[in-house]
């Protein structure tokens, strides 16, 4: 019976890494119509940030594209040391001069006003040929398309990081990273939107019907009654000290009747 049970179809391969023309082709492949020629979008996105230019990505389906950059830096409005981005995403030219463009002309300026220039973005991923959310067999993901990415946090010049759907970050800058990500980007989804995006945040340039956007991002604050608690002591208070006092106000369960009887229950005479 054993041998008459079929076996599961293997899973469908997840491209972690890009693959070129080259490395399906091999070594003699030769055409014209795939080059690294700059194209009109690498030479504006080239005067705002530091890139390498990619061949052309296939994958599995409609995974990959061309006109494909590792975005690794931008380069600041007026003097400044450039903004790097960590791990340096794959992206398609025209998502990453959109990136490239907020970080530099909103997202920078936005940050400015902590008291010290934004240096460092740390990314969560890029480019990846899978399904949306990793669902096997689902929709293809903008993430397959080299036309989304997501962010985790920023960090100053001065050490600081702030990470963008953390409560105790600032929340006026994150309420303005969040206004002006949903002006530039088709897809905007943070905490609230989902499980998948409670620890960073997805940005997308995905078009739609009638150019419908969604911006999801519920910008969270801590806890009301932690809150206050704390602002009633007149030193600071450690995690454990708060963490007390939520549970001094948990009602104790009432304690269970006492039995008259002190024999076991199951006794008899005999």
């Amino acid at each position: 019976m054993a041998q008459g049970v079929p076996l599961p179809r293997p899973r469908p391969s997840v491209w972690l890494e890009p693959h070129t023309f080259r490395e399906a082709a091999g070594p003699d492949f030769n055409s014209t119509e795939v080059t690294n020629a700059p194209t009109d979008c690498n030479h504006r996105l080239q005067a705002i940030a530091v890139i390498d230019l990619l061949p052309r990505l296939i994958g599995p389906e409609a995974c990959g594209g061309g006109d494909i950059v590792r975005l690794h830096a931008v380069i600041p409005a007026g003097n400044g040391s450039r903004i790097e981005i960590r791990p340096a995403p794959i992206l398609r030219c025209a998502f990453a001069e959109s990136v490239a463009g907020w970080l530099r002309d909103e997202a920078a300026p936005q940050a400015d006003k902590l008291g010290s220039p934004l240096r460092a973005v740390e990314t969560y991923d890029a480019f990846e040929c899978r399904g949306r959310n990793r669902v096997a067999g689902g929709k293809l993901s903008e993430h397959g398309k080299a036309n989304a990415v997501d962010l985790r946090s920023f960090t100053l010049a001065d050490g600081r990081t702030l990470g963008l759907t953390d409560v105790k970050a600032a929340k006026e800058l994150r309420d303005d990273i969040r206004d002006s990500a949903c002006r530039r980007f088709t897809t905007v989804l943070g905490p609230g939107s989902d499980s998948y995006h409670e620890s960073h945040i997805h940005l997308d340039l995905i078009e739609r019907r009638n150019g419908f956007r969604m911006c999801q991002w519920e910008v969270r604050t801590p806890k009301p009654e932690v809150t206050a608690q704390a602002s009633t002591q007149g030193t600071p208070q450690s995690s454990d000290q708060v963490s007390d006092q939520v549970s001094d106000q948990v009602p104790l369960p009432l304690p269970r009747p006492a039995i008259a009887d002190s024999r076991p229950r199951h006794s008899r005479k005999l």
